[in-house]
């Protein structure tokens, strides 16, 4: 599989996810709160699941046109703004493990670490690397033009 089609199952694969988790905290907030990983123990907020449902499907939406368009831009910029709450949203967990059984400690942080994990190997995959890394030609040849849809060749 080339670097386009995994950008873009990555990214859609993505934008599923925040979609349904997002889709989830909006529509039935106290179902999803209950899940324990996401409650800890802590009191129901209904607000802060409906913000957080919201803010989940806005993301859904950047990594759905990212995956669509496919232009680097907005590729970089649909996980740069995923990976901006990925990562706290680790940290705090990390910081907040002992709220949890132990038995649910492992399975969240892996899935939460695959969550930073994946989007910043498309992040890497997305962003060109110097000729002189490449060995080759300069940028616009067909190595970089891989990831380029035709707007992006023209420029725009």
């Amino acid at each position: 599989m080339n670097s386009r089609r995994w950008l873009r199952v990555g990214l859609a694969f993505l934008a599923l996810v925040q979609a349904g988790v997002g889709g989830w905290a909006l529509l039935a907030p106290r179902s999803f709160f209950a899940i324990p990983w996401v409650g800890m123990g802590m009191a129901y907020n209904s607000h802060l699941m409906a913000d957080y449902g919201a803010m989940s499907l806005a993301t859904s939406v950047a990594l759905a046109t990212a995956a669509v368009v496919l232009r680097r831009d907005m590729v970089r910029m649909a996980l740069a703004v995923y990976l901006t709450f990925a990562v706290p949203h680790l940290v705090i967990h990390i910081r907040l493990l002992h709220h949890l059984a132990p038995s649910q400690r492992t399975p969240l942080l892996l899935a939460l670490t695959i969550a930073v994990v994946l989007p910043a190997a498309l992040l890497a995959l997305a962003t060109p690397r110097p000729p002189a890394e490449r060995g080759g030609p300069a940028p616009g040849d067909a190595e970089v033009a891989e990831h380029r849809t035709g707007s992006d060749r023209r420029g725009g």
